[in-house]
């Protein structure tokens, strides 16, 4: 069976998908853009904020489906332009800082929104 995740504390889906589905014990996190939650607004500033942005999102939907970042397993993620990939990779890298999970980055088209980067991930409970 599988369990789908919903927090208010992170922003609301804005299409026909979960903020996460735990299955086997495994937590399948759907891509978080830079969206404020409350206001479903995309953060001001530039790539540094959108990625902190990004990192607190994924830190809610984690925490209500009963984990944390300790427990991601792999992450993708995808940026407007690979220039980003210094800023994006410093600040996810301070919330792995043991035993980094398995991860892709790769640079696409445009993402939702028209943001600079988003970030799924895949973790167990």
């Amino acid at each position: 069976m599988k369990k789908i995740v919903e927090t208010t504390k992170a922003p609301s889906a804005i299409g026909p998908y979960s903020q996460a589905v735990i299955h086997n014990n495994l937590v399948y996190c759907s891509g978080q853009i830079a969206l404020i939650p409350e206001s479903m607004t995309i953060v001001p500033g530039g790539i540094e904020e959108q990625t902190k942005q990004v990192m607190i999102n994924l830190d809610a939907v984690l925490k209500a489906a009963g984990t944390g970042f300790q427990n991601v397993l792999k992450c993708s993620i995808f940026l407007d332009s690979m220039d980003d990939f210094p800023i994006v990779n410093e600040i996810y890298g301070s919330y792995f800082s043991d035993n980094p999970p398995a991860r892709e980055t790769v640079a696409v088209q445009t993402l939702p929104k028209n943001v600079l980067v988003e970030i799924s991930c895949i973790a167990h409970i």
